[in-house]
């Protein structure tokens, strides 16, 4: 599929697109969620998965090998080069 472009009447309010949704301000959503989320990080080194917030503020290491997982930025942590991740579900 493409990428849609909607005019000012080409919308439902009561039922919006998702992709609309999430573009939108997490307080100004139809219903507020958060940006936020809890990710299992697998260690490249000793495949250690390490669980680690989506908005670390601060460098997180793995456990048992030392490894740098991710760096803090101003928004969401940034993940070294080698890591894989997945979001926690509910």
């Amino acid at each position: 599929m493409g990428k849609h472009i909607y005019g000012v009447g080409d919308i439902d309010l009561l039922h919006p697109p998702a992709e609309l949704e999430m573009r939108k301000h997490k307080l100004k959503r139809k219903i507020q969620t958060p940006n936020s989320f809890f990710m299992d990080v697998k260690c490249p080194g000793c495949f250690n998965i390490t669980t680690v917030f989506s908005h670390a503020q601060t460098v997180v290491i793995c456990g048992s090998c030392s490894t740098v997982l991710c760096q803090p930025t101003g928004g969401k942590a940034r993940l070294t080069e080698g890591c894989s991740f997945r979001k926690k579900s509910d």
